[in-house]
């Protein structure tokens, strides 16, 4: 018997998701227990990128972007993708097992009916014919579940390499940022080290305080 259940699941892959639910999955995915939290969060990092970017604390080159849209990218096919197959593969294997089970329970009735039915050693060829067809029928679903099953553990394996992708991508970045954190606090520290820096600050509060003695008189 021929399987004709996948294109019902590549139907249901392809068809548009609504935007409000796609916009509701986005939100869901932010960190926090309430919208009003998540909104917080989201409002804080942008908030940060952009007093990193003016502030020259994060630097954006061609490399930070290739890594940010691949994390991107990588977060979404491990959020997205591989759920909706994974949850079509385990749809399937429960399809061909029912049928597994289907074939055996006709099996074992045939088997009682032919038992009942014996009334000459005649019918001996025809019952071991029928039984040889059902056991080839048995065998070819049992190969076509070992080969989803085969199926199944491949994208559980993909996912697992994304998740270590997603994460070492972060630890690059994490290691980026205190870097470039270190290098500016090094460059602060030795700039107000310098002596000439020293004499330009105070002599620049000691212009302020003249200032203001002059506009208090």
């Amino acid at each position: 018997m021929a399987f004709r259940q996948a294109p019902i699941g590549l139907r249901y892959l392809s068809t548009p998701a609504d935007p409000k639910q796609k916009a509701q999955s986005i939100v869901d995915a932010l960190p926090g227990t309430n919208l009003l939290s998540k909104t917080g969060i989201l409002a804080t990092s942008a908030a940060a990128a952009i007093y990193g970017l003016s502030n020259g604390l994060i630097i954006i080159h061609d490399e930070s972007i290739l890594v940010l849209t691949f994390t991107i990218f990588s977060a979404m096919v491990v959020k997205f993708i591989a759920p909706l197959y994974t949850e079509w593969a385990d749809g399937e294997i429960k399809k061909v097992n029912d049928l597994l089970n289907g074939a055996r329970n006709k099996h074992i009735q045939a088997v009682e009916n032919r038992i009942q039915s014996v009334g000459e050693l005649k019918d001996v060829v025809s019952q071991t014919k029928d039984l040889f067809n059902l056991s080839k029928e048995t065998a070819k679903y049992e190969a076509e579940s070992f080969v989803l099953k085969q199926k199944l553990e491949v994208a559980s394996e993909a996912r697992n390499v994304l998740d270590s992708w997603v994460r070492f991508e972060q630890q690059q970045r994490q290691i980026e940022q205190e870097q470039l954190a270190n290098s500016v606090i090094e460059k602060v520290n030795k700039e107000i080290e310098n002596p000439k820096f020293q004499e330009k600050v105070l002599a620049e509060a000691v212009a302020d305080v003249e200032k203001l003695f002059n506009k208090s008189k």
